[in-house]
C-alpha cells in the first residue's frame, strides 16, 4: 500500500474526517492513484462499460441502468484479494426500493478485475480508508460498474432510491466517462435532510469520497443534451465495510 503521509491526500483525509465527505477533482485524484500503481490499461478499463448488462431488478427502468459487480477482501496490512462471485445485499433501512433481497448481477470481467487500473484504484482506497479507520483488521469490499442511460423522453436515474446511505463504512464514486448528458449532480445531506454540499463529476477521475455513516448522498437525474444521440454516465463505485470476521 502507498504511504499517504507522503502524498497530497491529507487535506482530503481531513475533509472526510470533519465533514463526512470530500470532492476530489481529477487533477487531485490522478497523482494519488498513480502513486498507488499504474493506469496503463485505462482505455480498455473505460471501454469495458460498453459491455455492462441491464440491471434486472429495476423492472421497466432496468434498461436505463447497466451494471456489473465484484467482491474483494483485504487485511489491514495485506493485499486486496478477489473473492468468489456473490450477491449484493442491502437492508431495507438503507434501500427501501430494492433492499432486503440478494441481488445477483453479472460479474465484472476478469480482465478488469485483474487489470492495472482497478487494482490501482483498490490499492488507493485501501490506503485512504485504512488511514481513516486504522483499527479495522479486515475489509469487505464491493465494486460496482454503473452506466446510467438517458433518452429524450426518459431521464436516467443514477440513484432511483433517492438520497440514501449504502450501509457500509466508506464509499468512492469515481467518474469514468459521461457523454451527451446534463446534470448528474451529486448531493450530500445531513441525516436531518440539510444540504451539506453538491458537485458534479464532470471529468474522468473526478471523485467523491464519503463516510457513509455520517451523511446521505444522491445524484440528480441526467438528461440528453442532444435528443437523438446516445447519452450516458459511467461511474465506478467502491465500498469498504469492516468485516465481522475481524472481531476474532
Amino acid at each position: 500500500m502507498p504511504n499517504l503521509a507522503d502524498l497530497p491526500a491529507s487535506p482530503l483525509l481531513n475533509e472526510v474526517r470533519r465533514d463526512g465527505f470530500a470532492f476530489a477533482p481529477a487533477d487531485t485524484m490522478r497523482p494519488l492513484l498513480t502513486s498507488s500503481g499504474g493506469l496503463s490499461d485505462w482505455n480498455d478499463f473505460a471501454d469495458s462499460w460498453n459491455q455492462l448488462e441491464p440491471d434486472p431488478y429495476l423492472a421497466a427502468k432496468g434498461r436505463f441502468r447497466r451494471r456489473r459487480h465484484a467482491t474483494f477482501s483485504a487485511l489491514a496490512h495485506g493485499d486486496v484479494t478477489p473473492e468468489p462471485h456473490q450477491p449484493h445485499f442491502q437492508a431495507l433501512q438503507y434501500n427501501a426500493l430494492q433492499g432486503g433481497i440478494e441481488r445477483w448481477f453479472e460479474p465484472i470481467v476478469d480482465t478488469v478485475v485483474h487489470g492495472n487500473s482497478l487494482r490501482t484504484i483498490l490499492d488507493f482506497c485501501h490506503a485512504f480508508f485504512g488511514s481513516l479507520a486504522p483499527s479495522v483488521e479486515r475489509w469487505h469490499i464491493e465494486v460496482h460498474q454503473f452506466r446510467i442511460e438517458a433518452t429524450a423522453g426518459t431521464a436516467g436515474e443514477p440513484t432511483p432510491e433517492g438520497s440514501h446511505r449504502d450501509g457500509v463504512d466508506y464509499v468512492l464514486v469515481l467518474l469514468v466517462n459521461r457523454h451527451n448528458i446534463a446534470s448528474g449532480t451529486t448531493t450530500i445531506h445531513a441525516p436531518d435532510g440539510r444540504l451539506l454540499g453538491d458537485f458534479t463529476l464532470t471529468h474522468p477521475l473526478d471523485a467523491a469520497l464519503i463516510h457513509d455513516p455520517s451523511v446521505f448522498h444522491g445524484v440528480t437525474p441526467v438528461l440528453p443534451l442532444v435528443a437523438d444521440e446516445h447519452a450516458f454516465r459511467d461511474v465506478l463505485v467502491v465500498t469498504f465495510r469492516a468485516s465481522p470476521a475481524a472481531a476474532g
